[in-house]
C-alpha cells in the first residue's frame, strides 16, 4: 500500500472535473465474476476475465495517471474481494470529507475496512455512514449540487440522511433503471457546461432538469454497453476514455476536450470503467 504521511494531506472534492491530485485504486489481482450483478457480467460470464491482461491494463492506467501528476494510492488486493478494483464505490469525497458507507452487495461487504484503515493511517478527515447504503458510483458532484442515483445499491433513505449532513450542498436524487447498476453508468458530468448521458433510462423530470443545466452529450446503446459515460476527468478538460468508444471520443474532441485513450477493456468485462476504478481523494480547482 502506498502511504502518504504528510500531516497536511487533506481530502477535497467539489466537482468531477477539477484537477485530480490524489486518487485511490486497487489492482485487479483477484478479479473474477463470482456472481452476476450486472448485464455486462452476464454477457462475459462464460468468457471470464484474463487476470494477467487486466493487471497489465491497470498498471498502464495507473502510469498514465502518474504521468499527469496524480498521486496514485494502491489499496492491497485481497482474494476474498473479487470486485475490489472498483474503488469508486467504497466511498466518496464531498467537500473536505471522505464519506464511507456500507456496501450493499455481500460480495463487496468488508472492502470499506481497507479504505478506513488507510484514511486513519493518513489522518484524512472521514465520516463513517453506518448502516447507510450509498455507493460512490451513484454520487456525482458539481460544485454545490450533488446528484445521487437511486439504485439497488443506493437507497433513498440513505440519500435523505446524506442531505441532512450536507447543509452547503443541494442533494438531488436521480431515479434510473436499476439494471444499469450505478448512475455513472448512464450519466457523468464533464464540466460546468457539459455532461454525458444515456438518456432514456433516467426519469423524465430529472432528465429535463439536467438538460436545462448541461449540454448533454448522448451515448448510444452500443457505447453505453462499453461504458461510454464512465470516463474520468483529470482536470483542464483532459478526459480518460476507452479507444473503443469512438463516437463519444469524437464528440468530446469536438467540444474541446483532450481525450486520453487508455485500453482497460479486460476490466470493463466486470461492468466498470475509468470512473468506477478510481476514488478521488483530492481535486484542486484549476486557475
Amino acid at each position: 500500500m502506498t502511504l502518504y504521511r504528510d500531516k497536511g494531506t487533506l481530502a477535497r472534492c467539489y466537482s468531477e472535473y477539477d484537477e485530480l491530485k490524489r486518487v485511490v485504486l486497487c489492482p485487479p489481482q483477484h478479479m473474477t465474476i463470482r456472481e452476476v450483478i450486472n448485464e455486462t457480467q452476464e454477457h462475459f460470464k462464460d468468457v471470464g476475465i484474463h487476470i494477467e491482461t487486466a493487471m497489465k491494463q491497470h498498471e498502464n492506467f495507473a502510469s498514465v495517471l502518474k504521468d499527469h501528476g496524480v498521486d496514485v494510492i494502491l489499496l492491497p488486493p485481497l482474494s476474498k474481494y473479487p470486485e475490489q478494483v472498483f474503488t469508486r464505490d467504497i466511498g466518496f469525497t464531498l467537500g473536505d470529507t471522505v464519506f464511507v458507507a456500507e456496501m450493499a452487495s455481500p460480495v463487496r461487504q468488508g472492502e470499506e475496512g481497507l479504505l478506513k484503515k488507510w484514511l486513519e493511517e493518513n489522518q484524512i478527515p472521514h465520516k463513517d455512514l453506518v448502516k447507510d447504503r450509498i455507493e460512490g458510483g451513484d454520487v456525482i458532484i458539481d460544485r454545490d449540487h450533488v446528484f445521487v442515483g437511486i439504485s439497488n445499491r443506493t437507497h433513498i433513505e440513505s440519500i435523505r440522511h446524506l442531505d441532512t449532513l450536507l447543509p452547503d450542498f443541494k442533494v438531488i436524487p436521480v431515479p434510473f433503471q436499476a439494471k444499469y447498476l450505478h448512475l455513472d453508468c448512464v450519466f457523468n458530468v464533464l464540466s460546468s457546461e457539459d455532461a454525458l448521458i444515456y438518456p432514456d433510462v433516467i426519469s423524465k423530470d430529472e432528465r429535463e432538469f439536467l438538460s436545462g443545466r448541461y449540454n448533454l452529450i448522448e451515448v448510444t446503446d452500443e457505447e453505453q454497453f462499453t461504458l461510454g459515460t464512465n470516463v474520468l476527468s483529470i482536470g483542464n478538460k483532459k478526459v480518460l476514455s476507452l479507444p473503443v468508444n469512438k463516437n463519444v471520443n469524437k464528440k468530446l474532441k469536438e467540444r474541446g476536450y483532450e481525450v486520453i485513450e487508455v485500453d482497460i477493456t479486460e476490466i470493463i468485462k466486470s461492468g466498470g470503467s475509468f470512473r468506477c476504478c478510481t476514488m478521488p481523494i483530492l481535486r484542486e480547482r484549476s486557475h
